[in-house]
């Protein structure tokens, strides 16, 4: 993709909150962006630094995470392309609270603060739209606790698999492939699992025959039968 013939504007139409803005206001908004195009495991940003704008992965994979004081990493959450971050700790008037790091070269739309600020002050109703993208956000964060506290290692796994599958859909699935964006580790950590845990658990599926492995292809040979494989 060509930075130089980018479409600003209609990449902003893809996020909610811009979605309702006229053509002009969207251009307006544009004019407050800028692409970045990064490489694998290049840093967007880090703990600390000042939040001055948020971001909108238009192709590859960012991950945000927390370390602590040993070194030790856990992923926060796991952003591919057509969705943004950042948005929350924009309002905060704080540092950056976690780290973004890119997991395959990266192009990122980066939207300023004070683009969006600007926007709310010109029309309140904007600031809706706002609220509703960090709430989807925070909704997903309680789903992590909660799976976190109540779910097994088993269920987180299968969950993950399963998360784009509409279980009340009353027809013959098929096989369903699911392709891994990133690394299994990635995922493992993502899903608070070791990998070798997450290994395990995949091969078991496996060998139940309930699934097929094919490098980063999760081929789901039975989705009704894996979804209750998982409570049990």
């Amino acid at each position: 993709m060509r930075i130089d013939h980018f479409d600003m504007p209609r990449h902003l139409r893809a996020l909610p909150m811009f979605s309702s803005l006229s053509e002009l206001e969207r251009e307006h908004v544009a004019r407050s962006c800028r692409l970045r195009r990064l490489s694998r495991s290049e840093m967007v940003f880090r703990a600390g630094e000042r939040c001055e704008s948020f971001h909108f992965v238009v192709s590859g994979q960012v991950k945000l995470f927390v370390t602590s004081a040993t070194g030790f990493e856990k992923i926060i959450e796991l952003i591919g392309p057509g969705h943004s971050f950042a948005e929350a700790m924009m309002f905060l008037q704080k540092p950056y609270m976690l780290n973004a790091q890119t997991l395959s070269d990266t192009l990122l739309m980066t939207v300023s603060k004070q683009a969006v600020f600007s926007e709310i002050e010109r029309d309140p109703r904007f600031s809706m739209h706002m609220l509703s993208g960090i709430s989807h956000w925070l909704h997903r964060l309680l789903l992590d606790v909660e799976g976190y506290t109540l779910h097994s290692g088993m269920q987180r796994l299968i969950g993950y698999l399963l998360r784009d599958v509409e279980l009340e859909h009353t027809g013959d699935f098929g096989v369903v492939t699911v392709s891994l964006p990133v690394s299994k580790a990635t995922i493992a950590s993502r899903l608070s699992l070791t990998p070798e845990y997450f290994s395990r658990v995949l091969h078991q599926l496996e060998a139940e025959g309930l699934i097929e492995i094919e490098r980063r292809e999760i081929h789901i040979l039975d989705v009704r039968r894996l979804a209750s494989y998982g409570s049990h």
